[in-house]
């Protein structure tokens, strides 16, 4: 039997029509526009899709957008002192750092420097720590996407055993520290699986729900998963036959209950959840 589809694009424009709706209304009783500050350092091409797909669904939603593109040889210093005028724009209430940077940055020290009310992306260590103790401000755009497609598409997390494969800062982590909260789309047994897990096969076949991102096309094959599971990929790769996940979606999709595509399944909700985000952030800058 083969697995139901999770539609990510669809849901996205749902979320997406949501938000515009309260964009219109905070616009129209605060007399103030959300605003997203998008940092682009060099040319990298993915990168500049993804900035260019950003500031397109701004403007849809009646938000504007900025885009700073520093040359790829700017050092830590001036890339920190771009940021600090941002932090000091009024205008400006959400700053984004495309990733990655160049060699020569300071990734942590220019992250760091985002301030915690405007950093949309989730990555500063204040809101890091509100995300662990369960009292965010912000959650991080992919896994809130996440959440958000498990919530709507009534899948059950409460007492599932989720195997969450990836550990990095931008989706593994918070979404592991996510799914083991209380409350709605939470309530889960989390396990994180990475390259060091002994029988990793045996540990992802456990999983009720498996959310794989570890950046390695087709790298989940249909025995690693049990007969009747959620995937979730949050993989994107280029290859020479096109974008593919990190999930094998031909053999796997065979033996999943559900599964998302790639295209079309956790990137269109990404950035829905960062529309969220710059709208929250108005929000809050403005009750200040």
């Amino acid at each position: 039997m083969t697995a139901t589809i999770l539609d990510g694009k669809a849901l996205a424009g749902q979320i997406r029509a949501e938000i515009g709706e309260k964009v219109a209304q905070f616009t129209a009783t605060s007399n103030v526009t959300p605003c997203l500050a998008a940092v682009l350092v060099g040319q990298d091409p993915a990168s500049q899709v993804y900035v260019r797909n950003k500031q397109k669904a701004c403007e849809k939603l009646g938000m504007t957008s900025q885009l700073h593109t520093p040359p790829a040889d700017i050092s830590t210093d001036g890339l920190l002192e771009l940021i600090g005028r941002l932090n000091q724009d009024p205008t400006v209430h959400g700053i984004l750092v495309q990733l990655p940077l160049p060699e020569q940055i300071d990734e942590p020290r220019v992250l760091d420097a985002v301030h915690p009310l405007k950093d949309v992306d989730a990555f500063h260590p204040e809101n890091v720590g509100r995300i662990v103790q369960g009292r965010p401000r912000f959650l991080p755009c992919t896994p809130h996407g996440i959440q958000q497609l498990l919530l709507r598409n009534g899948v059950e997390t409460s007492g599932a055993n989720v195997v969450v494969l990836g550990r990095s800062d931008i989706v593994g982590k918070p979404m592991a520290a996510m799914l083991m909260q209380k409350g709605p789309g939470a309530n889960a047994t989390v396990t994180v699986a990475h390259s060091r897990t002994k029988d990793l096969p045996g540990v992802t076949r456990s999983a009720d729900i498996l959310i794989v991102a570890i950046g390695r096309a087709k790298f989940v094959t249909a025995e690693m998963v049990r007969p009747g599971a959620v995937v979730i990929d949050v993989g994107i790769n280029r290859t020479e036959a096109g974008l593919v996940g990190d999930v094998d979606f031909d053999a796997v999709k065979e033996v999943a209950g559900q599964i998302t595509p790639v295209p079309g399944g956790v990137g269109p909700l990404t950035i829905a959840m960062l529309m969220h985000n710059t709208l929250a952030a108005a929000e809050l800058q403005t009750a200040r």
